[in-house]
């Protein structure tokens, strides 16, 4: 119930269009309560690459938020950076998509979601999208995201996530993006 009002809360604090069904909505994580705890940083370093950032909490007119920044590069066969979300839960049932509220520099950045099939490193399902200064809501839908390989499904599926990440990935460039709230509808 305490997330529900603090949801509900958001939506007012941050100029959000009020949409009837909460159940549209529900949310992974929003930054307020203690992100280090549940997010990681890394980078294709694990891997032998050599990209570089950080992750930082920050809290802006009131609004918390993780900010993600490097250098993406794509030498010694590496090209990532990422802040990852193990979930606790797979999402609700009828779930379709992902849902964010992000801003950056105006740059491509994805989504990696994880499942009970991604059983090695590099498998994962991934969808683009594009960042302005400006916060804004990123809606990717399931069916947008391409298994990194032929082993996985064509689609993940709901019930079988168990991570999600937002990544700076592929090419050279310099990362930043706040993401402010994750989520599914």
């Amino acid at each position: 119930m305490r997330a529900l009002i603090r949801f509900v809360l958001l939506i007012g604090l941050y100029g959000m269009i009020w949409q009837p069904a909460l159940a549209d909505r529900p949310m992974i994580k929003d930054f307020t309560m203690q992100p280090e705890t549940g997010w990681r940083f890394f980078t294709d370093s694990v891997m032998g690459g050599v990209s570089s950032g950080q992750v930082v909490f920050l809290t802006e007119d009131g609004a918390s938020f993780g900010r993600m920044t490097g250098r993406v590069s794509t030498a010694n066969r590496g090209g990532f950076i990422q802040m990852r979300l193990d979930l606790s839960s797979p999402p609700p049932e009828g779930t379709t998509g992902v849902r964010l509220v992000v801003r950056g520099n105006s740059q491509r950045y994805f989504v990696h979601l994880r499942a009970k099939g991604t059983l090695l490193p590099w498998q994962y399902y991934q969808a683009g999208f594009d960042v302005t200064p400006d916060w804004a809501e990123v809606r990717l839908p399931f069916t947008a995201f391409a298994a990194s390989g032929a082993l996985l499904r064509t689609v993940p599926r709901p019930a079988g996530l168990t991570s999600v990440a937002v990544v700076a990935y592929g090419r050279d460039h310099d990362a930043r993006i706040d993401v402010r709230e994750v989520g599914f509808y």
